[in-house]
């Protein structure tokens, strides 16, 4: 197949019948997911076991952590659209995450008034802002490999997909090893030895990229600002913001009250628009996205316990003896991503099974369904400690149970999210309400951080736990059963008999986990 490269048409060469270049993203997110997933499954041992901070506060900073890791892609993602192009962005992103990662691993002695914690909240600050500039962008280089219409994006997709999967699972299971088997400086070192090696495919691979993602005013970036190119303005004010993120990751409450203006700014104009700018038919699509929006922060704030409590509890109170072998609790967080790559191709048969049937379940039933599996999960595994009996360890067999009822709910609606963003909003409106979706899933992270916080409050024991998870368990339930019983009305809104066939969503704005590029039944897991 032709393509075109620095203004000549040259034949394409390919690789399993796809370009070249999908394989050198494909290793190139595998190992930035390896880094990401393998920091992040010690991230919460690390805050209270070295730095001795108290569950609670742990709790709240893992949030705030986890919650600018998602919000910091809406602004990389502008600045590369509108500036840069894919290419440039993934490459500082990945410049800064590798020194982050790298400066995880200055462990000194521990304890809050070590001096080195100022090293270890600079390095959360390098993570955020490398992330926002590579953690949507890399993907959106995918697409630009194929045609719009080109029959390969979907497979392409599933590729990348498996990539960040396999990264997320193997860091996990190698620097969660390392890290608490060894010592922290070990684990956060394969952490960062997988970013920099991600890092050096990207940069080895850039002639097989074909000169897509390239940015889309090269004039513009070569001007002059104050006697600096346009571009280098950008990186130094990039890099400067580092230092605003470094004293945001030090006050989580302020995290959380400018999470709450934004968000309360950007509901209200999109709700204004909706109300008062859109046709009829646009404007019910609009609620009909803004309420499963909301959804999603429930979720989000609920299955992100994940990193932060579930880890924890994992952790003290499951008996983790596995053949034998005591196994480290952080490569528990392996499972997660391990469920995503088996079951995907089933949920995918399954949507594409009950379609033909006429049976499929509409997008706000898979939301209703998502957070009944969310709340099932949680009180499978206070059913297991109840088994266990009071100061008894709890079989790990219910870490395995919580894990599948969660990942079963995230592939009800992480990938049906984002196709229905695209599909609901006009035109006009795709980036904003799309931005409004990951925005949802920065609060979610937020508000998981005060949940976790919940379980770990001054004073409070084991037994802690397993209430919070009882409350939240059946609140999720109860929520999803409503959200199922309403879907009609929500269905209605979106006059799915009047859109018009466009792109679908998530072949530009595929991030991970909850953007990681699988195709559902034509509502793909993106």
């Amino acid at each position: 197949m032709a393509s075109t490269y620095q203004g000549q048409a040259v034949e394409e060469k390919t690789f399993l019948g796809h370009p070249r270049g999908l394989f050198v993203l494909f290793f190139a997110e595998m190992w930035e997911r390896f880094s990401y997933y393998g920091m992040r499954a010690l991230l919460i041992f690390y805050l209270v076991q070295h730095w001795m901070f108290s569950d609670e506060q742990a709790s709240v900073i893992y949030g705030a952590y986890t919650a600018l890791v998602y919000i910091t892609p809406v602004i990389g993602g502008y600045l590369a659209d509108r500036y840069l192009g894919q290419r440039k962005a993934v490459l500082f992103g990945a410049v800064l995450l590798t020194f982050g990662h790298f400066l995880m691993a200055f462990e000194g002695d521990g304890g809050q008034g070590a001096a080195e914690i100022n090293i270890f909240w600079l390095a959360l600050a390098f993570i955020i802002v490398g992330s926002g500039f590579l953690k949507a962008n890399i993907s959106v280089i995918v697409g630009q490999l194929y045609p719009r219409t080109d029959a390969r994006r979907d497979p392409a997709y599933t590729i990348f997909y498996m990539g960040i999967n396999l990264g997320a699972a193997l860091g996990s299971l190698i620097a969660g090893y390392l890290g608490q088997t060894y010592g922290w400086s070990y684990g956060f070192g394969a952490a960062g030895v997988g970013m920099l090696l991600g890092l050096i495919v990207f940069v080895w691979g850039k002639p097989l990229l074909m000169g897509k993602g390239e940015s889309p005013d090269p004039a513009r970036l070569a001007k002059p600002v104050a006697g600096i190119k346009f571009e280098w303005l950008l990186y130094i004010i990039s890099f400067l913001s580092v230092g605003v993120i470094w004293t945001l990751i030090q006050y989580q409450a302020l995290v959380g009250g400018l999470l709450m203006v934004a968000g309360a700014i950007l509901v209200g104009y999109v709700l204004f628009t909706a109300v008062f700018k859109l046709p009829a038919q646009d404007r019910d699509r609009i609620l009909a996205a803004m309420f499963l929006i909301i959804g999603s922060i429930l979720f989000w704030a609920l299955f992100e316990q994940a990193g932060s409590s579930l880890n924890l509890y994992t952790d003290r109170q499951v008996d983790r003896v596995i053949f034998g072998w005591d196994v480290p609790s952080s490569m528990f967080q392996s499972i997660n991503a391990i469920y995503i790559v088996l079951l995907g191709p089933v949920f995918a048969s399954l949507w594409l099974f009950l379609a033909k049937r006429g049976l499929e379940p509409s997008t706000p039933a898979k939301f209703g369904l998502a957070l009944v599996q969310l709340g099932l999960g949680f009180l499978v595994l206070v059913a297991g400690a109840a088994a266990a009996g009071s100061g008894n360890l709890t079989p790990v067999i219910f870490i395995f149970l919580i894990y599948l009822l969660h990942t079963m709910g995230e592939l009800c609606l992480s990938p049906v999210g984002l196709s229905a963003m695209n599909r609901l909003a006009p035109a006009h409106m795709a980036s904003l309400i799309m931005g409004t979706w990951f925005f949802a899933s920065a609060t979610g992270n937020f508000a998981a951080g005060l949940i976790a916080a919940a379980t770990g409050a001054e004073g409070a024991g084991p037994e802690r736990v397993t209430e919070v998870y009882s409350t939240v368990g059946w609140t999720a339930v109860v929520v999803g059963v409503a959200v199922f019983v309403i879907s009609p009305l929500i269905k209605r809104l979106m006059h799915l008999d009047t859109l018009k066939d466009n792109e679908l969503a998530g072949q530009t704005e595929l991030a991970e986990n909850q953007a990681a590029g699988l195709n559902l039944a034509q509502e793909e897991r993106s």
